[in-house]
């Protein structure tokens, strides 16, 4: 039977439950686990350690397997369509073993800014043994070599919300396999693999987890590449912590509940925003004409929670004030959580990229960057107009006079 996202969220990962006696996600800490049978220990660890499953539950230590973290996984990989999933430390610890992984089929990646500054910043440096190549998204066929491995896209990017086409991407892309970081849409608006990508990656520090108290992150897609995916996993021991493996996996029955409600109200601090003279440019797919290709409705669900705007000045000192004086709405980096969060990307997520290409992919001084919460719209609002008054005199109005012509 066909479920719907809600109900799938609500059972993914929980189909031993019955078996266990238990109604609650089981939580296991072992660091090691026990192995009278030797041989059956032996061939399990080189299951492991190619990135498979355990043979008969023999789990041989944590670093190898979890079953805490292999429930959320399963539920992650339902969840997007996927056969697979691989759960991580980090968002980050996930992207560099995805890129460590494709290193078999070359060292050339393609990638489409912008992208998360610091995956920005660990593809530039080269510092895995991998060259990329920048393009836009239209131009992605011309940039690929015989070398090339991957092609990396963010949609919506972080932090212009700029949407990419997954499937022409993936037309251009041809063979190489195509990654999709698709943390801003949560696979409750998105699920790049319907649409032909190889891998979709998630940052699960933030909307996943949802409550700004976990860190990880986690890549799904076909059992090859995951089992490639795990193979570098074992080796190089990023595996996600059961705690953080459990508290997610908690928190997936609320996913489209919180992602809804809170795009609910980005569509009206967007919309408000967009007619305030004190604010010269709002980013935001939801609002006219910043979904020119029509992926709204076709590729995602809804413009998401997440929205951008640049106020009349980038003198830093005003930026200091405006942000100094939100009381609801607090300035710090991540996104995604239940309470609303402000920060400047030129100055912090983003620093890591250099400044000229930064500002080329619109990433620019004067930038705030909004993770919409849970809290009441109208809270919400007077804080900003709040935060906007104190700062207005010394910024530059925007003439909303075309915007009110019939």
């Amino acid at each position: 039977m066909d479920k719907a996202f809600a109900t799938r969220a609500v059972h993914a990962g929980r189909q031993d439950f019955m078996k266990l006696g238990v109604h609650a996600p089981p939580l296991d800490f072992s660091s090691t686990y026990p192995a009278p049978d030797l041989d059956l220990a032996a061939r399990s660890f080189d299951s492991l350690v190619s990135g498979d499953l355990p043979i008969d539950g023999s789990f041989i230590y944590q670093r190898l397997f979890n079953p805490t973290t292999d429930r959320f996984e399963r539920a992650l990989a339902e969840l997007e369509g996927a056969e697979d999933a691989a759960a991580f430390a980090s968002g980050m610890a996930a992207f560099s073993a995805v890129l460590l992984a494709a290193k078999s089929r070359g060292t050339h990646v393609v990638a489409v800014r912008p992208i998360y500054g610091t995956a920005d910043h660990l593809l530039t440096s080269g510092m895995l043994g991998m060259t990329v190549t920048w393009t836009s998204q239209d131009a992605i066929a011309e940039a690929l070599r015989p070398d090339t491995a991957l092609v990396v896209i963010e949609t919506p990017a972080n932090p212009t919300l700029e949407l990419m086409d997954i499937a022409a991407a993936v037309r251009q892309a041809g063979s190489v396999p195509v990654l999709v970081d698709s943390t801003f849409a949560t696979p409750v608006l998105q699920q790049p693999l319907r649409h032909g990508a190889a891998l979709v990656l998630h940052s699960a520090t933030k909307f996943l987890g949802g409550h700004g108290d976990v860190l990880a992150g986690v890549v799904a897609g076909p059992h090859a590449l995951i089992r490639d995916i795990k193979h570098v996993r074992a080796a190089t021991g990023g595996l996600l912590h059961p705690l953080a493996s459990f508290l997610l996996h908690r928190g997936l029955p609320t996913l489209e509940l919180r992602v809804e409600r809170a795009q609910a109200t980005a569509i009206e601090l967007a919309a408000r925003l967009a007619d305030d003279r004190r604010v010269v440019n709002v980013l935001y797919p939801g609002l006219p004409g910043k979904d020119p290709r029509g992926l709204i409705g076709r590729q995602m669900k809804g413009p998401g929670s997440i929205l951008a705007f640049e106020l009349g000045s980038d003198n830093p000192v005003v930026m200091r004030d405006f942000l100094g004086t939100l009381e609801i709405i607090t300035p710090a980096v991540s996104l995604g959580s239940t309470d609303s969060l402000i920060q400047p990307p030129a100055a912090l997520t983003h620093r890591v990229v250099e400044q000229g290409a930064r500002e080329a992919a619109g990433v620019s001084p004067g930038l705030l960057r909004l993770s919409v919460g849970l809290e009441d719209v109208r809270d919400l609002w007077r804080d900003l107009d709040h935060a906007l008054a104190e700062v207005s005199s010394r910024l530059e109005l925007r003439d909303l006079a075309p915007a009110l012509m019939p």
